[in-house]
């Protein structure tokens, strides 16, 4: 009997894999954008935020790619990116940054990930924002 083993996420592909690929970050990405439109608590951070959300999404998506282990579609599109350098010249205080996160929550919630995924997964996207928080704070 052969047990399967299955690698850890955050180990190649892993998480890429887990998040249902390209598609699946796609789904995450409309999602949580849409949240992000409806919650009122979201209202300054989708402020933040052109009306047309096309390149935003794409944007995330393909950044999401490359960051869970997948292929590198933000830099193949936009080059390299700093995440707390592209939002420096935003007012992200903690509730902005809390209202990200809890728009991503709820929207990782309904992507059907297995549950230590989905904890995993906002665990990881914390670590950013709090990174774009702590560059906002720093004095220009």
């Amino acid at each position: 009997m052969a047990l399967e083993v299955r690698p850890s996420f955050g180990a190649g592909d892993s998480s890429f894999r887990a998040a249902g690929g390209a598609v699946g970050l796609e789904r995450l990405v409309d999602d949580f954008y849409r949240i992000m439109g409806e919650a009122p608590e979201a209202r300054v951070i989708r402020a933040m935020h052109p009306d047309d959300l096309t390149e935003s999404r794409d944007k995330l998506a393909r950044f999401l790619c490359g960051w869970l282990g997948g292929p590198r579609r933000y830099a193949e599109k936009y080059g390299s990116i700093s995440i707390p350098g592209v939002h420096a010249h935003l007012a992200i205080d903690e509730p902005e940054r809390d209202a990200w996160l809890v728009c991503m929550e709820r929207a990782i919630a309904l992507q059907g990930y297995e549950p230590s995924f989905g904890e995993y997964l906002l665990a990881q996207l914390g670590i950013p924002a709090q990174r774009i928080f702590l560059t906002c704070q720093e004095p220009s």
